[in-house]
């Protein structure tokens, strides 16, 4: 499996722009109007919809008590992600439980604006539920850059999510599994989706295992800062191991799920790959380990 090169959208400076009353209101960078292009919601399988942009993703996992909410893309995108709930057969006011992958504007900026449609909890790891509620990232997080965009709009409640732990909504349900390196607090989750006859698969919805920061940030350490590297090569290896039958990445273009989507037939869902995850890791694996050669190169080592 080829995967689309998409690393350089994680370049684009961003500045957040403040609503009358204080709240952050739309971003705008380089390439929000890109990432924010509508997308019809699809079923994935079963009871597991997309529900996000075309470059950025949400899934729906619904339920007879409620349906699960994974991400919320930007903050222009929470309209979107309504409709899209709507068009798929849903309301957005079903939504009871909201949780994400890493507090960047371009997968939590819409959560504020979604809870406040469905009154949903949120949850979080303890790194990412902190920047939820800060509306803020910190030094720690590799994208920090104290002059770009590095605010939220912030959330007053956040719940705790811990490594291994699983969420329910009546009987469907979703699990964290903790993969910092991208951003300290970042979380994969996997859950079962059904068909009606009973039939199910496990999805795996990635966060990302993308090595970007912004100027001076290294992963291998320096004087401010501890060595990462090696959590991060854990956390490539975490998702490789993950029982996974079908992978969603947060930024959709890494596991070519427009693709999938486009040649999916009603005898073939093409989303079924029960070696999706593994190459989605190895993919990240050379990445990271290019990444680290530069890095211990520039250090002279």
């Amino acid at each position: 499996m080829k995967y689309l090169a998409v690393a350089a959208l994680f370049a684009a400076a961003a500045v957040p722009a403040f609503a009358a009353d204080g709240e952050i209101d739309n971003v705008k960078c380089s390439m929000c109007d890109g990432w924010n292009k509508p997308q019809k919601p699809f079923r994935i399988f079963g009871n597991a919809w997309y529900v996000g942009t075309t470059e950025l993703s949400a899934v729906l996992l619904t339920g007879p008590k409620g349906h699960i909410l994974l991400d919320g893309a930007l903050p222009q995108s929470a309209p979107l992600i309504a409709a899209s709930i709507k068009e798929a057969g849903y309301d957005i006011e079903d939504v009871k439980l909201i949780v994400n992958s890493h507090p960047h504007y371009d997968h939590a900026g819409g959560i504020p604006a979604l809870q406040r449609m469905s009154g949903a909890r949120v949850a979080a790891s303890p790194a990412s539920a902190k920047v939820l509620r800060d509306g803020e990232v910190g030094p720690d997080d590799p994208q920090f850059d104290p002059k770009g965009n590095t605010r939220i709009d912030p959330l007053k409640k956040v719940a705790i999510v811990r490594d291994r732990e699983t969420l329910y909504i009546g009987p469907i349900s979703v699990t964290a599994h903790m993969t910092p390196g991208h951003t300290p607090g970042s979380t994969t989750w996997s859950f079962r989706a059904c068909e009606a006859d009973g039939h199910c698969k496990t999805i795996v919805y990635a966060d990302s295992l993308n090595p970007v920061s912004t100027n001076g940030f290294h992963y291998t350490g320096d004087r401010n800062r501890p060595d990462i590297s090696t959590s991060f090569r854990d956390s490539i290896r975490k998702v490789a191991s993950l029982k996974c039958d079908i992978v969603i990445s947060v930024h959709p273009g890494f596991t070519d799920t427009m693709g999938k989507l486009a040649s999916r037939t009603d005898a073939e869902n093409t989303f079924v790959d029960v070696e999706g995850c593994r190459d989605y890791a190895a993919d990240a694996r050379k990445r990271l380990e290019k990444r680290i050669a530069t890095e211990l190169a520039e250090k002279g080592k």
